[in-house]
């Protein structure tokens, strides 16, 4: 992916050889005390670990890949100076998305104050030249790719007509998998806005998609 690599050769630390079996074997925590304890090689395997969950999770949230990897990147160079502030009693996976999360609402902020970025944004979001195509799998039939694709996009472009609040808890969630504890963590919300957000954008999303997948 080419995410991955720009990341990776961002910061000159790409696990090699035993290395990184070693680092591959390890928890988050056990990875986070390496680079902790001076191995800069260490920092390459969380980058593998979370470089392309942490681009499909913002792409998502802010509809514009190319953004999106500079958001990728720039949470990691945030985790890079700040690492040694993370409280190791916590999951890594909830520091890292939070990071992630706010800088996504941040974005999202700014490109509201700009309709003309906002318009490109969702211009190119639609066009299906510059789409992930994440769902597909070689063992499908032609019309099922083509089904698939079509579903994905459709499943893209409702997600964008979410508003902010929603659409983050939404993709977390349903997108994502992150358990309700973990987004009211990364969100910085209480469990009951959390149920209550998801509650509503799921109803705002299934009545979004109804008429496009009709």
């Amino acid at each position: 992916m080419f995410a991955e690599k720009k990341t990776h050769d961002a910061f000159g630390v790409i696990p090699a050889g035993d290395t990184r079996k070693e680092l591959a074997s390890l928890g988050d925590s056990e990875v986070v005390q390496k680079f902790l304890d001076g191995e800069e090689r260490a920092f390459g395997e969380l980058v593998r670990r979370y470089d392309s969950r942490l681009l499909n999770f913002v792409y998502r949230t802010v509809g514009d890949r190319e953004r999106a990897q500079d958001l990728v990147q720039e949470t990691f160079v945030r985790v890079y100076r700040h690492l040694h502030r993370f409280d190791q009693s916590k999951k890594f996976s909830t520091w890292i998305y939070t990071i992630a999360g706010n800088l996504a609402k941040n974005e999202l902020r700014n490109r509201s104050r700009n309709p003309l970025v906002l318009f490109q944004a969702i211009k190119k979001n639609w066009d299906a030249d510059h789409r992930p195509l994440e769902w597909e799998d070689e063992a499908y039939k032609p019309d099922d790719l083509f089904r698939k694709r079509h579903l994905k996009e459709k499943v893209d472009e409702a997600v964008q007509q979410l508003p902010e609040h929603h659409r983050i808890v939404f993709v977390l969630r349903e997108l994502e998998g992150r358990t309700y504890e973990e987004i009211a963590e990364i969100t910085d919300t209480n469990l009951g806005t959390v149920k209550s957000r998801l509650n509503r954008a799921r109803n705002n999303f299934a009545r979004i998609i109804a008429p496009m997948v009709d």
